[in-house]
């Protein structure tokens, strides 16, 4: 199979804060204008809190890590000229009593279909979408991918914190997401007309209003031809989110692969996937995770380096295997979003210290020395994602 083939492109939700309080700040639709005034196309997302930023498709990973730092740095600059700042944290660390809900008609319709679940939101994730060629191929893929969702989640988690005070789990937002009812891992599918037949349910049930609302943290994208994988917190870094990216695209190569062979993915209990999904939320990437495959507990580090060792040959064709190895030995070594968020807080007492860190986090190794304060590179060029 060509590697080329499996072009990616990525999704990044950010959390608009108070740049003096670190409170979540209803601005979104002033971020987007001021965006596109610029020439920056920006998403707005169920709460206005809450701004998205698309990529391009790439086929390198330098080029997708670039634009990613283009992106965060144009978009930080909109959310200063409006008098808000950019976080990359998939929960708010200090949080109102509820949301107001992005005035749009769906988003108004979701609203009143799903009550405090619309209102309770400000989580932002991060959406990896691969190249597949086709509907088949996208369901076949997922069965592939699904038990490596909770390692995805542990390496990106990023939201210790919430209302000031710590959680107990380094993905909040995770068990928070997983209250809506078209979410978390998708089931084990025999083949596309299955995954069609139970989303019709959902449909005509009331469960979801529309294909959008397919929530699955993994799903066959209704607008593009690739698979969408979206168990992720979004990562604190541009790195990290890089690092995401190219682990989720090695492992669609590799699924793809064994489908070309004649091997489907074997399937795996959602007892055991739930189970490990928990785990991962829990204890993130510095504690022991749950094996899906065949349930054994082991340091998630380890499983880590199952995984790389697993999709090593495509690493290897795609030319990101030194890229992959340095970036995870940097993050193991001074800790994803969470463990940052937690040594933030434990060291400052209180959650302006966790909101800082996330800030300078945001932006790590994005500014470009003598650059114009708006100068965005090429973030708005070209055929974005949505």
């Amino acid at each position: 199979m060509d590697v080329d083939s499996s072009t990616v492109g990525v999704e990044e939700e950010f959390l608009l804060a108070d740049p003096r309080t670190g409170a979540p700040t209803a601005k979104n639709d002033a971020v987007a204008r001021t965006a596109e005034d610029l020439g920056l196309d920006l998403q707005l997302e169920l709460t206005r809190c809450q701004i998205e930023t698309n990529t391009r498709v790439h086929t390198r990973t330098g080029e997708l890590a670039q634009q990613l730092r283009d992106l965060r740095r144009g978009v930080a600059s909109c959310a200063e000229m409006n008098d808000a700042r950019l976080l990359a944290v998939a929960i708010p660390p200090t949080v109102p009593l509820h949301y107001p809900v992005t005035d749009t008609p769906r988003y108004r319709r979701i609203a009143d279909g799903f009550g405090m679940l619309a209102h309770e939101q400000g989580l932002c994730g991060c959406h990896v979408h691969v190249a597949v060629p086709d509907r088949e191929t996208a369901v076949q893929v997922s069965n592939y991918l699904r038990p490596w969702l909770p390692l995805f989640l542990a390496l990106t988690a990023n939201s210790a914190i919430y209302r000031g005070v710590e959680t107990g789990y380094k993905s909040w937002r995770n068990i928070l997401w997983r209250r809506w009812p078209s979410a978390g891992p998708p089931p084990y599918f025999g083949c596309a007309d299955d995954y069609d037949d139970l989303v019709a349910m959902m449909l005509s049930s009331g469960i979801m209003l529309d294909e959008k609302m397919v929530y699955w943290d993994v799903r066959r994208s209704i607008t593009y031809p690739t698979v969408e994988i979206r168990v992720s917190d979004v990562p604190a870094t541009v790195a990290e989110t890089t690092l995401l990216a190219t682990l989720v695209r090695a492992t669609v190569i590799m699924a793809r692969q064994s489908l070309d062979e004649g091997r489907t993915a074997p399937p795996v209990a959602a007892e055991m996937l739930r189970a490990a999904y928990w785990k991962a939320a829990r204890s993130g990437i510095d504690g022991d995770a749950v094996a899906p495959m065949d349930g054994r507990v082991l340091p998630a580090r380890e499983l880590l380096a199952e995984l790389v060792e697993y999709v090593e040959p495509a690493l290897k064709e795609l030319g990101d295997r030194e890229f992959v190895a340095d970036t995870i030995a940097a993050v193991l070594e001074r800790g994803n979003g969470a463990t940052r968020q937690l040594r933030a807080f434990r060291a400052g007492g209180d959650v302006a210290a966790v909101v800082a860190e996330l800030s300078e986090a945001t932006l790590e190794g994005c500014a470009l020395p003598e650059e114009p304060p708006l100068g965005f590179g090429e973030a708005g060029a070209g055929s974005p994602l949505r």
